[in-house]
């Protein structure tokens, strides 16, 4: 067993375990990571793929009560349950198509830790000013009363996200903040939309990258993928108990810092 890779994925499912559902972009961090302990490659960009699918599946665990009665309240019909998923399709679809349109230059322009710094600054900004002007504005909680319009507005937001560094976390809540959405159930929509949204583009990546693995990349990629799932279940309960409390300002701040810090380590080559 490839001891070194195993334990460069478990850092790597940790951060992304964290970082997920967290506004300060999962991707961003994994890159600089991956920088840091030489964690690169087609492997690496698969690796990255599957611990998305595990940090989605504690989405799934934690909100199984939600999903369950709406998925039956929409193959049986019932409003409700259709007011829910198609709420959540038309959210989903600006990013599906961008997605598919751009999947292959945002790898080859945007996935390196320049970008990714000056997304983390721009998101932070962004995030200040949208908070302190729209946060629990009109207080619109449940997915259900959002309109298909609103909907689709916060799915143009979350577009923002294929920069890696500005979090798809990020986008989605600031896009529902303007739209009326109150903060957990801005964030609990961004939850919801992550599920076709990941798994979508997770689906199209692993498609491109073909499954020729080791034995010890196969291990490396379960280990991953339960690590992250572990990590996200603890994180995102804690998440939600924090934006009932206090502002994502101390995101934002965070966001700042680590921007101009790895801006600092490029100037003095370290990356």
């Amino acid at each position: 067993m490839d001891i070194i890779l195993i334990l460069k994925s478990i850092i790597i499912a940790i951060v992304e375990g964290i970082t997920e559902f967290l506004p300060v972009s999962s991707t961003g961090h994994m890159i600089i990571a991956g920088h840091f302990i030489n964690f690169k490659g087609e492997f690496a960009n698969l690796f990255e793929i599957v611990i998305q699918l595990g940090a989605i599946l504690a989405i799934v665990v934690l909100y199984w009560n939600k999903i369950w009665t709406t998925v039956v309240e929409f193959f049986t019909l019932k409003q409700r349950g259709l007011k829910f998923w198609f709420t959540i399709l038309v959210g989903a679809i600006p990013a599906a198509i961008l997605g598919v349109l751009f999947d292959d230059m945002i790898e080859e322009k945007l996935m390196n830790p320049f970008t990714v710094a000056l997304a983390l600054i721009v998101g932070a900004i962004l995030m200040i000013i949208i908070e302190g002007k729209f946060r629990n504005r009109n207080g619109i909680q449940e997915i259900e009363d959002i309109s298909y319009k609103k909907a689709f507005i916060i799915g143009m937001f979350q577009c923002l996200a294929m920069w890696p560094g500005m979090s798809r976390s990020a986008s989605t809540i600031m896009g529902a903040w303007i739209v009326g959405l109150n903060t957990v159930g801005a964030a609990e929509f961004s939850f919801f939309l992550a599920l076709p949204t990941m798994v979508g583009a997770s689906g199209l990546k692993l498609y491109k990258s073909g499954f020729n693995l080791t034995t010890n990349e196969t291990i490396a990629l379960v280990v991953g993928f339960v690590v992250s799932f572990i990590v996200a279940i603890v994180v995102v309960r804690q998440f939600i108990e924090y934006l009932k409390k206090k502002p994502m300002r101390g995101f934002a701040i965070y966001r700042l810092i680590l921007g101009f810090v790895i801006l600092g380590l490029m100037y003095f080559k370290f990356f």
